[in-house]
């Protein structure tokens, strides 16, 4: 979680009490079904509905999102509150859960991008409409807070979700290039660190060799952290493959965070973990752990397959990495290889 969201956090409270009471509409645990819904993929002249579920954003922001997406062949359709603002917010919590609604009921519709993360989407849930959205399966993309939202339908709407660029991420074409694979071409790609010739390697650091197969399911370790206990995440993990990145943490949030994925089942149930980048999470005092040691604690005894070091969180080379997409890992490759599309 970026150092900018932790402190949206720390002060949102009295601003939350400004909110207008508005009726909730409230919906039943949805009952299982046999298969998770995949989205259509894109096209050339596929529309790609823009919203802000998250923190507002500027106009030149959306301007300049609506122009990558528009040179890659695609059309554009504004969220009606996607330059709203309440605070640090983009907009009433209802406004922009109804953008998320409206663009999964819009049949022009084929695909929804955040425009950026920031924090706010785990406040929309309730307002949310996920019998709908299961009724209209669509790509839904993002990445950093937008992982509570791609959870929550994944759990709620049994359906393939993105983590992969926000809109005012940095789209090059190690980026563009698994966005197509994806969500285009509708591969089983395989995810790996091998990237341009002119940019050093990523290393990848296995913690527990092996290799393992599952269900993909994960995003950002702090969002995903906030959300445990309640109805908006899987109680059973045991068929998952477990990936976590995160932003600007202190190495003993990190801890915190892995010991309550631990002490609440998650890291006992999974087959495999993968942990993307970690940028900026330093130390901050002394005596200190690194970021090794805590990641050594935690993962190494579980009995599973485990690395770090996979191209997925806040960096400009980023992996598209589909939520309820069935995986095969190996940990010492450092590889991810998807055993079935993500679209249709």
């Amino acid at each position: 979680m970026s150092l900018s969201r932790r402190r949206f956090l720390r002060t949102a409270g009295v601003g939350a009490l400004s909110v207008p009471l508005i009726t909730q509409k409230s919906f039943a645990q949805p009952v299982p079904v046999a298969a998770t819904k995949k989205p259509k993929r894109l096209g050339v002249g596929s529309v790609v509905g823009l919203i802000t579920p998250a923190s507002q954003v500027s106009s030149s922001d959306v301007n300049e999102v609506a122009s990558k997406l528009r040179s890659m062949g695609l059309k554009v359709k504004f969220g009606k509150h996607v330059l709203d603002q309440y605070g640090y917010l983009g907009g009433q919590d209802h406004d922009r859960a109804a953008d998320v609604n409206n663009m999964f009921a819009d049949p022009d519709v084929d695909a929804i991008l955040a425009v950026r993360g920031g924090w706010g989407c785990t406040r929309l849930f309730s307002f949310l409409d996920f019998d709908l959205i299961q009724q209209n399966p669509k790509i839904i993309m993002g990445y950093s807070d937008i992982t509570s939202l791609l959870i929550a339908i994944y759990t709620r709407s049994n359906m393939v979700t993105f983590h992969g660029p926000v809109g005012t991420a940095t789209w090059n074409s190690y980026t563009k290039h698994y966005v197509n694979d994806i969500l285009f071409e509708g591969n089983r790609s395989v995810f790996s660190n091998q990237i341009p010739v002119t940019t050093s390697p990523t290393r990848v650091k296995t913690i527990r060799s092996g290799m393992a197969e599952g269900i993909l399911l994960g995003g950002n370790l702090s969002v995903l952290s906030g959300m445990l206990g309640s109805p908006y995440v899987p109680s059973d993990w045991s068929d998952k493959i477990l990936y976590l990145e995160d932003v600007d943490e202190d190495i003993y949030r990190v801890d915190r965070m892995l010991t309550h994925l631990k002490i609440a089942g998650v890291l006992s149930q999974v087959r495999g973990i993968v942990f993307g980048d970690c940028r900026s999470c330093n130390p901050n005092q002394s005596p200190a752990l690194s970021l090794n040691d805590v990641l050594w604690d935690h993962l190494s005894i579980l009995g599973v397959p485990a690395w770090y070091g996979s191209m997925i969180g806040h960096i400009s080379n980023k992996f598209t990495v589909p939520n309820g997409v069935r995986a095969r890992i190996d940990s010492v490759a450092g590889t991810i290889e998807m055993l079935e599309p993500a679209v249709l």
